[in-house]
């Protein structure tokens, strides 16, 4: 039986058409350093990288 790797499937979520999203690091402590501009782009979610998409969906056989 095919299992999900659990560290993909917290880190990582599949959209409807198949990509991945992944948070953005560095938006979890020491904030008040960082620029506002770096603070309000870690805020939001990115899509993961096209060559690394096909290794991190086989951990996710049910996503």
């Amino acid at each position: 039986m095919q299992k999900t790797k659990k560290s993909i499937a917290k880190r990582f979520k599949k959209t409807g058409t198949g990509k991945l999203l992944r948070r953005t690091p560095g938006h979890r402590h020491l904030l008040r350093k960082k620029s506002v501009k770096q603070r309000r782009r870690a805020g939001a979610s990115k899509l993961v990288a096209h060559g690394q998409r096909a290794n991190l969906i086989r951990g996710l056989p049910f996503a």
